[in-house]
């Protein structure tokens, strides 16, 4: 959701926020705004380099069974590096303003809904497409033949589907259905996940909780019931090994090598998808929490500043499975 130069963004100390459109004290924070470069620098060669990796061992993937899952992973980088440039870019901007022209962001402004919406948009990509990639490898291990008829454009449209969805969910405040607004410490914009300004805002809420917890909740059992296949032709292999044959030597072999490329797929599949429920589970709870009105609303707050930053870092360690 939010781009690693948010996190010093959103928790940077020394300054006292308040609803004015002013803030006080005057305090430049260089060394705030210098992290903030040096996290967007970071986490776009991460995911650059993942590219990389990907496009060099593109000849694994020729196969049509591999190349739907390469492409809704390349799909799925791409999502995390436009996180890293747009976001990084608003947090800059909201950073510079606080710091410098000492402008707080506001709500229901140009720039806060445009703020609001790519938070939105690139929030939920990676967790749909994501999920995409956990139900394809289901697919993939337990019905095969079915599998075979899936072909590249299928999973160019399950991407344009997934991505369409997503930015239509977003750009609904733009278009005055729901809003968008600061957040505190008053340098991010995002739906009011708090006090939500009307019911229309509430259900938009509980949408983008809803599409999140359910895509991490479909990956969970697809990983869960594609391991199990998995495991039991590896260990089924293994049986076979030990009777070795003249004509079987070869099929087991063979056999072992489609099964060592599922396994790979299988465990970095899984590596991000326990990176993004790590990493969004405390977000989608605070979200939860306050949407039920669990708990006071100092104790909210701070829970909001640290569940971002958690957020923070799907996009940093999602290339990091393949680099």
């Amino acid at each position: 959701m939010t781009p690693a130069p948010l996190i010093s963004l959103v928790t940077s100390p020394g300054t006292n926020y308040s609803n004015s459109s002013t803030i006080s004290p005057p305090i430049p924070l260089l060394s705030g705004l210098l992290m903030s470069c040096l996290t967007m620098i970071f986490g776009t060669i991460s995911n650059l380099t993942a590219l990389g990796i990907l496009t060099k061992t593109r000849a694994r993937f020729r196969g049509q069974s591999k190349a739907t899952f390469l492409l809704l992973t390349v799909a799925l980088l791409l999502a995390d590096l436009g996180g890293h440039l747009i976001l990084g870019a608003f947090a800059l901007y909201g950073h510079i303003n606080r710091g410098y022209k000492m402008v707080e962001l506001k709500s229901n402004g140009n720039f806060c809904n445009v703020f609001g919406a790519s938070m939105v948009f690139f929030g939920l990509c990676p967790l749909v497409l994501g999920c995409a990639m956990a139900v394809e490898r289901w697919v993939a291990i337990n019905r095969p033949f079915l599998h075979l008829s899936f072909k590249v454009a299928h999973a160019w449209q399950v991407v344009l589907l997934l991505t369409t969805s997503a930015l239509v969910l977003a750009l609904l405040p733009i278009f005055n259905i729901g809003n968008y607004i600061t957040q505190p410490p008053y340098t991010w914009c995002f739906l009011p996940i708090q006090d939500s300004q009307s019911t229309v805002d509430k259900y938009l809420v509980l949408v983008f909780l809803s599409l999140g917890l359910t895509a991490l909740i479909i990956s969970l059992l697809c990983n869960i019931l594609s391991g199990i296949p998995l495991v039991k032709a590896r260990m089924k292999s293994r049986n076979c090994y030990r009777r070795p044959s003249a004509h079987g030597v070869h099929h087991v072999q063979s056999s072992s090598m489609f099964c060592s490329l599922d396994v790979e797929m299988l465990v970095q599949l899984a590596a991000v998808t326990v990176v993004s429920c790590v990493c969004w589970g405390p977000f989608f709870i605070n979200i939860l929490m306050k949407q039920l009105t669990w708990g006071p609303n100092n104790q909210e707050k701070g829970f909001t500043l640290q569940s971002v930053r958690m957020a923070s870092w799907n996009q940093i360690l999602d290339p990091w499975v393949y680099i």
